[in-house]
């Protein structure tokens, strides 16, 4: 009896944990940023109202959500970054996908180097990895004068400082997690299933659509939300290869929390890029469910 309960009471603190964790970095720090959020800016140290007034009474306001509804400022700068982090996902996933199953399906002893291969970035500062797109893009780098060697164009086109710089540092920096969740999935299928749905006459488009990429679809999930979540607030990317006309949520979120001091408003930009966020996570988990009681 003693045994049982102490192992319940580890399946207790086992399941805690991860509440506890969430308490107290997500929870707690969302309340603090909904509570600046429903204050007035004020030139003070902190510089927002309090939630209570003087006399004890609650002082509340949505102005700032309101000013968001109906700036259009904002409006395109949640567009914009939707759009660009849509965009590299989808660029992500075109490219991760046949490296994540060219991986999988590569022999045992190459296949530990092709993992190092994709996780090695990580080694390097994402900074520094940054900064590298900076002298590949610029109008004397290294992808301009090779063009010009190559005589494709006359002179420099531009490429850093554009929605096009963004779009490939968003995308080179975010692939490898894309290609990882792909990887454990397709790594753990049944290459059978394949060569039977051949068998049986199916082409190799066929069996991809019809076997491959049900299977995958865990993965692609995952691969998507891990790289379209980070996407949509970067900050480092849109700032130093989008330069400073670039309109972006995340560029947005630092100029009004440090430039403008106008904290309140930022807190709302903030509550709605979680909300926007939230909104996928949320379709794509009842979707999931769905399926899994389908097949049930």
């Amino acid at each position: 009896m003693a045994a049982v309960k102490q192992r319940d009471w580890w399946e207790r603190v086992t399941i805690a944990v991860p509440y506890l964790w969430l308490l107290v970095f997500f929870l707690l720090p969302f309340a603090i940023i909904l509570k600046i959020s429903l204050a007035d800016p004020v030139i003070a140290q902190p510089p927002f109202t309090p939630t209570f007034d003087e006399q004890g009474s609650l002082s509340i306001t949505a102005d700032n959500f309101l000013f968001l509804l109906t700036d259009k400022l904002y409006a395109v700068t949640y567009l914009k970054s939707i759009v660009m982090a849509t965009a590299a996902t989808i660029l992500c996933l075109a490219l991760g996908f046949p490296m994540a199953f060219g991986i999988a399906r590569s022999a045992p002893s190459t296949r530990g180097v092709l993992l190092l291969l994709i996780i090695l970035p990580f080694w390097i500062s994402f900074l520094l990895r940054v900064y590298a797109w900076m002298g590949l893009l610029n109008n004397y780098g290294v992808i301009n004068n090779m063009l010009i060697w190559l005589g494709v164009i006359d002179q420099p086109v531009r490429l850093l400082y554009t929605d096009f710089a963004i779009f490939i540092g968003l995308t080179y920096s975010y692939l490898p997690f894309m290609v990882l969740p792909l990887y454990a999935t397709l790594e753990r299928m049944d290459i059978d299933l394949i060569e039977a749905a051949q068998d049986l006459g199916a082409s190799r488009t066929e069996a991809f659509w019809d076997v491959t990429w049900p299977l995958a679809r865990a993965g692609v999930i995952a691969g998507c939300l891990l790289v379209f979540i980070p996407a949509m607030g970067e900050y480092v990317v849109p700032y130093l290869l989008g330069g400073p006309e670039s309109l972006l949520i995340g560029r947005v979120l630092f100029d009004e929390f440090f430039v403008n001091r106008d904290w309140p408003l930022a807190s709302a930009v903030t509550i709605m890029l979680l909300l926007l966020l939230v909104a996928p996570i949320v379709f794509m988990q009842r979707n999931q469910a769905r399926e899994i009681d389908a097949q049930q």
